[in-house]
């Protein structure tokens, strides 16, 4: 199994359940809502941020918009773009917010001049499952995109994944050791970063800084 593979099971939880937070495989709507405020919150942290006007934000693996949606219910104002690897997906956002920037692309396997394009990105749900693929193929394709996506922000990345200190752990999902993620990012993206473990969930919230010093 390989990441396309985990595009087309995605399309089909869309395709079995419409547009909704199951559609999207996030089982309970309360803890899809929490995601979205987790991930818009990486603005709130940056402590270089001094201002949050004109921010811009991208929605990758956007799916089907929900996170705009819930900017438009709590007037969060920032400029929003969405992008996805699924063409069903953006047509369906297309069709939903026409006034808005939606993408569709492989970014590990097109070529884009996409790179400091927008301030902040937002990955919610993207590393969360890795279905049938092996730990150390997932981690590999992890790691390309988190290099990949902090090229293409000014700021800042947000992301999730499963956490390692549960009772249980699915085969499933993608329990990232807190150990691996600080090796791969201090070694090979950045030292600045914050762990959000204080929301509840299974799992914890990244968010990933482009900072001068000094």
């Amino acid at each position: 199994m390989s990441y396309i593979d985990l595009v087309k099971y995605y399309e089909g939880c869309f395709e079995k359940y419409g547009d909704n937070n199951k559609g999207v495989d996030w089982p309970n709507e309360a803890d899809a809502q929490k995601r979205y405020q987790i991930m818009l919150d990486i603005v709130k942290y940056d402590s270089i941020n001094k201002s949050k006007e004109d921010v811009s934000i991208l929605d990758f693996g956007c799916g089907l918009a929900h996170l705009y949606e819930y900017m438009i219910k709590h007037d969060v104002n920032y400029k929003y773009f969405g992008m996805d690897m699924s063409d069903k997906f953006i047509q369906q956002c297309k069709a939903k917010h026409p006034s808005q920037d939606f993408y569709q692309c492989d970014i590990l396997n097109e070529k884009f001049a996409f790179n400091n394009c927008w301030d902040y990105i937002c990955v919610n749900g993207v590393f969360t499952e890795k279905r049938k693929m092996k730990y150390d193929e997932m981690f590999s394709y992890f790691k390309k995109m988190i290099t990949k996506l902090y090229e293409m922000c000014n700021k800042g990345i947000a992301f999730n994944v499963m956490s390692k200190d549960v009772d249980w752990e699915r085969d499933d999902l993608f329990h990232l050791p807190l150990s691996d993620l600080s090796a791969f990012l201090t070694k090979e993206i950045s030292r600045d970063f914050v762990i959000r473990n204080d929301y509840g969930l299974y799992e914890y919230t990244t968010y990933v800084y482009k900072k001068q010093r000094g």
